[in-house]
């Protein structure tokens, strides 16, 4: 199952981030008619929340800074920002070092039970599996965001 997984985080990180660097910067802050966030929150929510799932941020990861937590946890919002926001090109840097250390999990975490379940998944891998997904979801809305970012500057 860990294979697979691996696998399963590599390609929607890779397609994530291709779909981040093709992006014109001057769209990542800006916030469309119907939508609660920005593509730069997205892109800092899917490393912030897949932090969270794979390595127990903020109270047993120290590789992002605390204060992502207040900038892309879930209910944040880029209105309430304040202080030092990472840049997307930070962010990218970030979630590349991310699928690297997500990749020396060792194959036997994924079978270990969880000692709460959280939303409905009661294994390690069954968490992975929803941080995939997860991050699936946040890529969609990057992508319909730009488009109607696109088509309200033209």
């Amino acid at each position: 199952m860990s294979e697979l997984l691996f696998k399963s985080f590599e390609l929607t990180r890779n397609y994530f981030l291709k779909n981040v660097a093709a992006l014109d910067e001057s769209l990542v802050d800006v916030q469309p008619e119907g939508f609660n966030n920005t593509i730069h929150w997205h892109i800092g929510h899917a490393l912030t929340v897949t932090e969270q799932f794979m390595f127990g941020f903020p109270k047993k990861s120290t590789n992002l800074p605390a204060n992502y937590m207040e900038l892309f946890a879930t209910g944040t919002k880029p209105a309430d920002w304040n202080g030092d926001v990472p840049s997307v090109q930070e962010l990218s840097t970030q979630l590349k070092e991310q699928l690297r250390r997500i990749k020396e999990i060792p194959a036997e975490s994924f079978s270990e039970k969880l000692q709460t379940p959280f939303l409905s998944q009661e294994t390690f891998g069954e968490l992975a599996n929803f941080a995939v997904f997860h991050e699936s979801l946040h890529l969609g809305q990057i992508q319909a965001m730009k488009r109607v970012i696109e088509k309200t500057q033209s």
